[in-house]
């Protein structure tokens, strides 16, 4: 099929036309199954983002005005996020757009050896997490932008929120420090490692947390932390996270990466490429089956509470509807975001080794 036209808005409820995905990589489950959707602020979102990117400093202009569009960041949170208010769908896209800066940080850092700014970095990310305002005018410009969308999606639905997502993202920080050295060092994690390491520097709690932002209602605890729903999150998030190993392992193979489920299953397991492939592929439509029998119980859930008789109840279980919806969501944003991001098109590079967005690639101090 063609790829959809990047000059007109889809609603929320009208299906996007999608590019034509390598069958090595092709899960029809997700084509056949799980609709996408798109936030209709979606086509203003790119505009916002790319501004902001200017503004804040976190690529070089021309390396906005080349490449910006085709990464699609914002349209990954655009086909996630439905129903947000569009001034907060515009602060998460500007926090994913910041993570994968973030993450080419990470990778342009250890290419170069910088070990003291990283952990430099770090120190103040950490800071700014817990005093946003008094970052927003950091030199670093990770830092004062970090700050920024922090600052933006907090007092969404409360203290107690803010608080929870600080606690969760904390740790992402020291996961992708672990990473650092894990690279340093040249220690290729195992599986079990591995998968433990990658719901952290994947952002698994922060991502599924914001889902209650945007359904404007924290959840009750009791809600929250019911098996079905951290099932259905689990499920979404893994299938992100090792979907995204799926289709980064020739970009990372050629970077000479360590953090990926293939490699940790190649270097560890002794499967050759191939049959790695073969068990991501396995574990991506696990997840799948997993949600889907998840997502059953947690709709139950949301009935029961509207049925409760009472305005709160009825109030939580459409924020219940509402998560687990974008929660099926994720699945159809992430694949096809993966099929038409130049982030992952590694055989269009002139370096295989380097993307082409960036800025510093090896050999340059």
């Amino acid at each position: 099929m063609a790829a959809f036209s990047r000059s007109t808005a889809p609603t929320r409820m009208d299906p996007v036309p999608a590019v034509p995905v390598p069958s090595a990589l092709r899960i029809p489950v997700i084509e056949e199954t799980f609709h996408r959707r798109l936030h209709p602020y979606w086509p203003r979102l790119q505009e916002t983002t790319r501004t902001w990117l200017l503004e804040k400093r976190l690529m070089a202009p021309e390396k906005v005005e080349a490449y910006a569009d085709d990464l699609r960041y914002t349209d990954l949170v655009a086909g996630y996020y439905l129903g947000a208010p569009d001034d907060l769908l515009s602060a998460i896209a500007d926090f994913s757009s910041w993570f994968f800066a973030w993450d080419d940080r990470h990778d342009r850092d250890v290419v170069h050896g910088r070990t003291d700014a990283w952990r430099q970095l770090c120190f103040r990310l950490h800071a700014a997490l817990d005093a946003p305002a008094r970052h927003l005018a950091h030199p670093d410009p990770l830092v004062a932008a970090f700050a920024d969308c922090v600052l933006r999606m907090y007092g969404r639905v409360g203290l107690d929120w803010n608080d929870r997502f600080a606690r969760h993202f904390h740790p992402v920080i020291d996961a992708y420090d672990r990473e650092f050295d894990n690279r340093r060092t040249g220690t290729v994690p195992t599986v079990a490692e591995y998968v433990e390491l990658r719901r952290l520097t994947f952002a698994h709690r922060t991502w599924t947390d914001l889902l209650e932002a945007c359904a404007g209602l924290e959840l009750p605890a009791a809600f929250r932390e019911h098996p079905a729903y951290r099932q259905a999150a689990l499920a979404t998030q893994d299938f992100s996270a090792w979907y995204n190993d799926l289709c980064s392992l020739p970009k990372e193979l050629a970077g000479d990466e360590i953090h990926n489920l293939g490699i940790s299953l190649i270097h560890h397991e002794g499967l050759s490429l191939e049959q790695a492939v073969a068990e991501l592929r396995r574990r991506v439509t696990g997840c799948v089956t997993e949600f889907l029998r998840a997502e059953r119980e947690v709709e139950r859930l949301a009935h029961d509470a509207t049925c409760d008789g009472t305005a709160h109840g009825r109030e939580v279980g459409a924020a219940l509807l509402s998560c687990v919806g974008n929660m099926r969501n994720w699945f159809s944003s992430v694949y096809w975001f993966h099929h038409e991001s130049g982030r992952y098109q590694v055989d269009s590079w002139d370096d295989r080794t380097t993307p082409p967005y960036l800025s510093d690639p090896a050999g340059e101090s």
